[in-house]
This record gives structure tokens, C-alpha cells and sequence, in this order.
């Protein structure tokens, strides 16, 4: 709901995540490859057609995530 409001999505990852080493960095999982995470995981990631495009809220077996595409 936030993001839908415009926030900034470094700034919710960063106070929100329960994975602090992607917390410290905005929410930044550097570069990811295609079976790197789960399959529901890459399924909302490499649907992401725009740079800029926020994906809704993916379960995994690690949790909830929210991806936005940055590259």
C-alpha cells in the first residue's frame, strides 16, 4: 500500500525486511539469475517487464517479498 502511495521502496526494505543483509542494502539482491531463488521466487522476478515495474506480494518457503526490477 505504501509503494502504491509513491514511498520509496529502498527506504520499506531497509526499515521493513527481515533479511538484514538485503535491508542494509535497500532491498538490493545485487544480480540474480534465472533458478537462483525459488521457482515462485523467479517466476514474479523475470515476469518484471520494466525497470521501475513492483511485482505483488510473492510467498516463498523464506517468506513474503515484494520485487521491484531496477535493471
Amino acid at each position: 500500500a505504501e509503494l502504491d502511495k509513491g514511498a520509496d521502496f529502498a527506504a520499506l526494505a531497509e526499515a521493513n525486511s527481515d533479511d538484514t543483509f538485503s535491508a542494509e542494502n535497500g532491498g538490493d539482491l545485487d544480480f540474480i539469475t534465472p533458478e537462483m531463488m525459488d521457482a515462485e521466487f523467479d517466476e514474479a522476478a523475470f515476469a518484471l517487464d520494466s525497470v521501475g515495474d513492483v511485482s505483488d506480494i510473492v510467498e516463498t518457503d523464506f517468506g513474503f517479498h515484494i520485487i521491484k526490477r531496477i535493471q
